[in-house]
């Protein structure tokens, strides 16, 4: 008999589905998969550490796709969400999708299936929201700035946007929550880590870091924003839905102190 494991990960994507590969070569009878940043030990399981290798990544993605092309961005998705016990939860919907003859992508009457999905739309939300309210600040070294503070780990979805939208232009989207951006270079995006100690808000308090003339732009846009509104027509409930209000900290028409 199988002795029950917790496998151990690196955090990234591959790294899971390389847990994945493992867990079925293996037949191994798993009670958690865990990012080694959280592990934690089970009483009654032993742990294997899983190193990241791109080529078993590759079969168990590839092995997804046949399966299923829309079940494949459900999981890269909801693995996003950083939901407690994702890996977990979509284990075991990669399993129950091997295991069956028939596609299980869209049926939503199995509460696994449906967990999936709205986790996977919630991200897509998420995805949508950042690449409408990122505000971008030029900084001295004439890098466009931007901090967000998504609930989601969106920034691997937003690169292309950004990168088609903004070509020629270096920007770095940093995400404050995670410590760790995104900067393009006029050639390609690259991952950055970083640890920030001020968080660059668009306030009306000037910083050193950004020119003068980023400040006449927000204060030309704030205005132009206040300006264009019909105060007897504003529906707050109803811009707080579009535009939570947890994001009005980085939009430069919500400039406060």
């Amino acid at each position: 008999m199988n002795s029950t494991k917790t496998l151990i990960y690196d955090g990234s994507f591959n790294g899971f589905l390389t847990a994945i590969f493992v867990a079925f070569e293996e037949k191994a009878v798993v009670s958690d998969i865990q990012k080694h940043s959280v592990c934690q030990n089970g009483l009654f399981s032993e742990t294997e550490t899983i190193l990241t290798q791109m080529d078993k990544a590759k079969r168990v993605w590839n092995g997804i796709h046949k399966k299923s092309h829309s079940a494949i961005k459900d999981i890269y998705f909801a693995f996003l969400s950083e939901h407690k016990g994702i890996e977990m939860l979509l284990y075991r919907f990669i399993r129950k999708m091997f295991a069956s003859n028939t596609s299980i992508a869209s049926d939503y009457s199995d509460g696994l299936v449906l967990k999936i999905s709205q986790l996977a739309r919630s991200v897509g939300r998420e995805k949508h929201r950042m690449e409408a309210f990122v505000r971008f600040q030029l900084t001295k070294d004439e890098i466009y700035f931007a901090n967000i503070e998504p609930d989601f780990n969106v920034l691997p979805l937003i690169s292309k946007h950004f990168r088609s939208r903004y070509a020629d232009q270096q920007w770095l989207i940093y995400d404050v929550k995670r410590k760790y951006g995104i900067f393009y270079d006029l050639n390609q995006v690259e991952i950055v880590s970083l640890d920030l100690e001020d968080i660059h808000t668009n306030s009306i308090n000037k910083r050193a870091h950004f020119t003068d003339g980023e400040y006449n732009y927000q204060d030309l846009w704030n205005n132009y924003f206040k300006s264009t509104n019909i105060k007897s027509r504003i529906n707050l409930k109803l811009h707080k839905q579009h535009v939570p209000k947890r994001y009005w900290k980085y939009l430069s028409e919500k400039k406060a102190v």
